[in-house]
């Protein structure tokens, strides 16, 4: 289901702004804020960076982009 919502005008200019950078659209990007801060919402001892790099493994795992991890003894 799609709502539309007001939001202030600086935001949505700064979504813009990095959507570019990331290849998405104004609208995702702040779906992908919004995601973040729920989940830092809810896991207040985890660093950003942690959870942003844990959306990032998901998303490698949903789309195929794995790899064999080999331990190697020295």
């Amino acid at each position: 289901m799609t709502i539309a919502i007001r939001l202030p005008s600086n935001l949505v200019t700064e979504a813009k702004k990095l959507a570019a950078v990331h290849f998405r659209t104004a609208t995702k990007q702040i779906e992908y804020w919004a995601y973040l801060g729920k989940i830092a919402d809810e896991n207040p001892d985890l660093p950003a960076s942690f959870i942003k790099g844990c959306i990032e493994a998901k998303s490698e795992l949903d789309n195929g982009n794995l790899s064999k991890f080999e331990f190697v003894e020295e």
